[in-house]
């Protein structure tokens, strides 16, 4: 089965660079736009990684990591926060519960892409070789 991740991201060029990269390396990925729209999914879905950007409309990334580590539903889930701004802002956000920081750029398309995907590999334990398919036993005839 499949990795969900859910992607909060309201920039579309953002948002569709890293949703590509990540179907591209095997995950199942569903994608919001916004802050509460984010909450929503995440108590419904429960995904196995959320990967948040901060400046979100309607309620902010700060908001919603707060508001997902205080639910007994969603605080398990590891997140990992986008942000444009500096790192600075790193370790008062793992100490709110973010499981990682990644600073994105607008170049996510190149080089970034495989920075995101080796972050969210090691957060989510997931190897990079792929596990062998189970063998197909064919009865002979």
């Amino acid at each position: 089965m499949k990795m969900m991740i859910l992607l909060v991201e309201d920039s579309r060029f953002l948002r569709v660079a890293s949703e590509r990269a990540l179907v591209k390396a095997g995950y199942d990925v569903v994608s919001v736009v916004d802050g509460e729209a984010a909450l929503l999914m995440a108590r419904e879905r429960i995904p196995d990684l959320i990967l948040l950007d901060m400046m979100l409309p309607k309620l902010d990334g700060l908001g919603v990591l707060r508001a997902l580590k205080h639910d007994p539903q969603t605080a398990d889930i590891p997140v990992i926060v986008l942000s444009g701004l500096g790192q600075q802002n790193e370790e008062k956000l793992k100490k709110e519960g973010a499981a990682a920081y990644f600073k994105k750029s607008d170049s996510l398309l190149d080089n970034d892409s495989e920075t995101l995907l080796h972050l969210v590999e090691s957060v989510v334990g997931k190897r990079k070789a792929a596990a062998p398919e189970a063998a197909i036993s064919v009865p002979a005839i």
